[in-house]
């Protein structure tokens, strides 16, 4: 039993313990608000345990907000990461995990994108006999080489193993993380996708303002949407800085803006967009480019088929389940940057068969809600506490 001895279906209360959270905004963090949102919705209560902005203790946030939709926000002592400042690092210890994890009265353990806090949060809810959620969201090894420390990559793998085959259950976001885990030894899998939402995401936002303002003489608009660091490989839009009469958009902040911007000088740099805004200039692109190859799954992906825009991306990790090849966009062999260019120039001068990808890109995501995702998660909630009671 856990700390709460709650046995039954009904009213649960859930510890999110989350690597990264507002106001650090990436995938990680918009499934957290929207797991919060439903938790909400559903009548069920949360806590979420993250990285404060500072080495101080519990009580000093730094940027982190109290509450979100009436749930405590309880932040732990961090440090930035070098070569990334904006992304904290936990420095806590399992006992003030377990401590904090004792005082709220937890039900289940959310571990969200679990590494380094996530792992500290492992062993605090195996100590207090509470059942744990991971959920596998960052392919965390395959940076190591993007940050010039190959050396890492077999430890990192070996860290992953170790936390996923700790957990009661892991929620994978793909066929491909699924494979990439049961190859590592892990177990208790299952996949759990992400909705879209289709009212911010949406063709009635495309903007003949913004497009005019971008492409004054009706170039095709080529866009990319995510953070700006070296796990993304937004370089490799270098191949696509020529293509005649089209224009390059590029949304998202991060380490490598500035490098980026030298890089791609004749491309425009949104910063960081969110909410309406976010909606507005996807829907307002003709062609959507993803180009990072350690994606486990790929949010903005989803989000621009949702706004009628398909999608060129590389085949590998979650954009495999994502991009029907040949039908709602195009995906390419991981660093082939030539068919990456052959795959855009394709979209880019053939109106007719842009049109039909958008179509189909469109509908492809039309039933992926997140009330139906939210409702399979506290199913998952209800598996692993029900296995921990019967055992």
């Amino acid at each position: 039993m856990g700390v709460t001895g709650n046995p039954h279906a009904g009213d649960v209360k859930v510890a999110i313990v989350a690597e990264s959270f507002l106001p650090h905004f990436n995938g990680v963090t918009n499934s957290i608000l929207k797991t919060l949102d439903h938790l909400r919705q559903t009548g069920h209560e949360a806590v979420v345990i993250t990285p404060a902005g500072s080495l101080t203790g519990e009580l000093s946030g730094h940027g982190v907000p109290k509450l979100y939709q009436g749930f405590k926000i309880l932040t732990v002592p961090s440090m930035p990461l070098a070569s990334y400042p904006e992304v904290r690092v936990a420095t806590t210890s399992v006992s003030r995990l377990r401590k904090l994890l004792a005082r709220e009265r937890a039900d289940v353990v959310h571990l969200a994108s679990p590494f380094i806090l996530g792992w500290q949060a492992l062993r605090a809810a195996q100590d207090l006999d509470l059942p744990t959620v991971a959920l596998y969201q960052t392919e965390v090894p395959s940076y190591a080489a993007r940050y010039k420390m190959p050396w890492l990559t077999q430890r990192l793998w070996e860290h992953v193993r170790a936390i996923h085959t700790g957990a009661d259950l892991t929620l994978v976001p793909s066929t491909f993380s699924y494979q990439q885990l049961e190859s590592l030894g892990v177990q208790r899998l299952a996949i759990s996708g992400r909705g879209v939402d289709t009212a911010q995401f949406t063709p009635r936002r495309r903007s003949e303002h913004f497009r005019q303002a971008v492409a004054p003489n009706d170039e095709v608009v080529i866009g990319y949407v995510g953070r700006l660091a070296a796990e993304k490989q937004v370089a490799d839009l270098q191949a696509l800085a020529d293509l005649e009469n089209t224009r390059l958009v590029i949304v998202g902040s991060g380490p490598l803006e500035d490098e980026l911007r030298s890089l791609l000088p004749n491309a425009h740099f949104t910063g960081f967009l969110s909410g309406e805004r976010l909606g507005e200039v996807m829907a307002s692109m003709d062609i959507f480019v993803h180009p990072g190859a350690s994606e486990t799954f790929c949010q903005t992906i989803q989000e621009a088929m949702a706004c009628g825009v398909p999608v060129v991306a590389v085949g590998r990790g979650g954009p495999l389940d994502l991009v029907d090849s040949s039908r709602t966009g195009w995906l390419y062999q991981p660093g082939n940057l030539d068919e990456l260019r052959s795959r855009v120039s394709d979209l880019a001068y053939d109106d007719a068969k842009r049109l039909a990808f958008a179509s189909a890109a469109l509908s492809s995501v039309q039933d992926r809600s997140w009330h139906g995702i939210g409702q399979q998660l506290l199913g998952h909630y209800e598996q692993v506490r029900m296995a921990r009671i019967r055992h």
